[in-house]
C-alpha cells in the first residue's frame, strides 16, 4: 500500500516535472494563482464579501495575470524566465473572446511558471513573486 500525497501541498520529483506539459503546469498554476489571490483578499479585507468574486475575477483574468507578469519579469531567475517562455509559447486552441492573444499568452505563461514553483516545493519564492504584484495593487475592489 503507497502513501497517499498531500493534495494541498503536492510535491512532484524533477523528473516527474519535466514530463508535465506546459498546459498542464499551467492548469495546475491556475488554481495555485487564485487560491493565492482569494487568500489575499480575504486576509487584506481588501473586498466586502458581496465584492470578493468580482475582485477575484478582476486579479485572474488574462489582462490582469499579463500585467503581473510585466511586473515580476525583470525579477524571474533563469530558470524561472526558461519555464515562463515556455509557457507563453505553448499553443493554446482556444482563447476567451474577451482577451487578447497577447495577453492569454503571457497569462499562460505566468500559470505555467507558477505551476512549476508549486509542484517544485518552492512556495517561499511563489510569496516573494505573489508580493510583488500586491505591493503595486492599490485597488483591488
Amino acid at each position: 500500500m503507497t502513501d497517499k500525497p498531500d493534495f494541498l501541498s503536492l510535491e512532484l520529483p524533477p523528473e516527474r516535472i519535466k514530463s508535465v506539459s506546459s498546459l498542464g503546469l499551467a492548469h495546475i498554476g491556475d488554481c495555485v494563482w487564485e487560491l493565492m489571490v482569494r487568500s489575499w483578499l480575504l486576509w487584506s479585507g481588501k473586498a466586502t464579501a458581496a465584492g470578493l468574486h468580482r475582485a477575484t475575477v478582476a486579479h485572474v483574468s488574462a489582462s490582469a495575470q499579463a500585467r503581473a507578469a510585466r511586473i515580476m519579469l525583470p525579477n524571474f531567475t533563469e530558470e524561472e524566465l526558461a519555464v515562463f517562455r515556455r509557457g507563453r509559447n505553448a499553443h493554446v486552441n482556444t482563447v476567451p473572446k474577451n482577451a487578447k492573444l497577447s495577453d492569454y499568452h503571457a497569462a499562460t505563461g505566468l500559470e505555467t511558471l507558477w505551476g512549476w514553483l508549486y509542484l517544485n516545493g518552492r512556495r517561499e519564492r511563489l510569496g516573494e513573486l505573489f508580493a510583488m504584484i500586491i505591493g503595486e495593487d492599490t485597488d483591488a475592489t
